[in-house]
């Protein structure tokens, strides 16, 4: 009977463990498959996605160590393209953060929308990530768009959308971000492709029979 309990007991252990263990994986499962998913559907190449990404790093990395937290700035880079927002306090600053960014490896071109003035407030930043998450959440509504395609930032209530698309997608989002309630403008750094241009980038998808054969359509 003891045995018995014992035998129980462990199998109860090793059902409650598994539960934990399933729990705590489903998030990071979830999480890899969404960030397959960001790959497969940006416009960019997988390399030119990780220079974005470097860029930014050793742009921000270079005006911390410039201005410590004498300046905000925030860098967004998007097919080597870079966007600059926040605030410095004067205009030479401005200047020499765009000098900063300008001179970092593989930088194509910066688009310095910086302001003049003390930084913003955590207040100002928090209404700034939900204006851009209400701009986000309208792109995904929107079935005639894919918002994997588009960057999207928000500073002092403008919003700025970066992308490789085409002017009807261009067009598109930017009466969604219009919309919004509390967006002051909408600044597009869109970078337009033709129809054409599109379809070269999303050939037709490969189908695969049922034998494993890949198939063209």
């Amino acid at each position: 009977m003891i045995k018995q309990m014992k035998n129980k007991l462990s199998l109860s252990l090793v059902l409650i463990s598994c539960t934990f263990l399933i729990s705590a994986c489903a998030p990071l499962m979830l999480g890899g498959m969404a960030g397959t998913v960001v790959v497969a559907t940006d416009r960019r190449t997988s390399g030119i996605q990780l220079e974005d990404e470097e860029i930014e790093l050793r742009a921000s990395a270079r005006i911390r160590d410039t201005f410590g937290n004498k300046v905000h700035i925030n860098v967004n880079s998007f097919n080597l393209q870079v966007l600059l927002t926040g605030e410095v306090p004067s205009d030479r600053d401005r200047l020499a953060v765009l000098k900063i960014v300008s001179e970092v490896e593989n930088v194509r071109k910066v688009l310095n929308e910086v302001a003049i003035g003390p930084n913003s407030s955590y207040g100002d930043r928090t209404h700034d990530i939900l204006l851009s998450s209400k701009v986000k959440a309208g792109i995904i509504d929107a079935r005639d768009l894919m918002v994997n395609t588009f960057k999207i930032v928000a500073e002092h209530g403008n919003i700025y959308l970066m992308g490789r698309v085409t002017p009807n997608e261009a067009n598109r989002a930017t009466e969604i971000a219009r919309n919004v309630s509390g967006v002051n403008q909408v600044v597009r750094v869109f970078q337009l492709l033709t129809e054409e241009e599109l379809r070269a980038l999303n050939p037709p998808a490969a189908t695969v029979t049922q034998t494993g054969a890949t198939q063209g359509k």
